[in-house]
């Protein structure tokens, strides 16, 4: 199979990722450094990223954690903050990664997986999956911006247009995204300085977080990772 396809099946990261990992010249074939992404190896190669040997999974994992804030979503971080998957290591063995992102100061869902087909079908901007999220502020929201949200503005040359906005209470909002550009909500709160207390994200697809505290996580059912595919096609 194709080296990029190998990776995400051994769980490093999604297809598409894997290509950015081959290009920046860090996956060896057998010893030599690879950069072709067109290049086939099978299960007789050694193949090994950043010099450690990878493997193909049998096993395919889809976990769904209730992300603390405070820890960054990749799988190191270089500044030494506390990283998500790790809450996740002693559960499995295998190597995972999330699907897409929350940053450091929100919580909420976010789904780990090895399975790179899925992580990438998901993260894909055409399937369009919602996201849902709370989000409460300091200050009094400001007259009119969820429906200044939902039309669309722009901040700093970005667009930003939410799918929903709905003022709970003066100080709280609940907001469904279907893209999520970089610190979307946070961009559109601070241009109007209002700052956010909290930003928690309640919904991915049809999965709601019902229950599960900070720190704590699940497998999803196969039901439930059949039905996001669903939701991805049908987009």
């Amino acid at each position: 199979m194709r080296l990029q396809h190998y990776m995400a099946r051994s769980g490093v990261a999604s297809r598409r990722a894997s290509e950015a990992i081959i290009l920046a010249g860090r996956v060896t074939v057998n010893g030599m450094v690879c950069t072709e992404l067109g290049t086939k190896v099978s299960a007789s190669d050694t193949v090994c990223v950043d010099g450690k040997k990878i493997h193909l999974e049998e096993a395919k994992r889809y976990v769904l954690l209730h992300k603390p804030s405070g820890y960054v979503c990749s799988q190191a971080d270089e500044k030494g903050r506390a990283v998500a998957v790790d809450l996740l290591k002693d559960a499995y063995s295998e190597r995972l990664y999330n699907v897409g992102r929350l940053d450091m100061f929100s919580c909420g869902l976010i789904i780990f997986t090895n399975d790179g087909n899925f992580a990438a079908t998901l993260s894909h901007p055409s399937a369009e999956l919602e996201k849902e999220y709370i989000v409460d502020t300091s200050l009094p929201l400001p007259r009119g911006l969820a429906e200044d949200f939902e039309r669309g503005l722009r901040v700093d040359n970005v667009f930003y247009r939410c799918k929903e906005a709905e003022e709970l209470n003066s100080h709280r909002m609940r907001i469904v995204l279907v893209e999520g550009k970089n610190r979307e909500i946070r961009r559109v709160f601070e241009s109007r300085e209002i700052g956010i207390k909290s930003l928690m994200r309640i919904r991915i697809g049809n999965i709601g977080i019902d229950g599960l505290a900070e720190g704590e996580f699940r497998n999803l059912t196969q039901a439930e990772v059949s039905s996001l595919l669903r939701l991805c096609r049908h987009n």
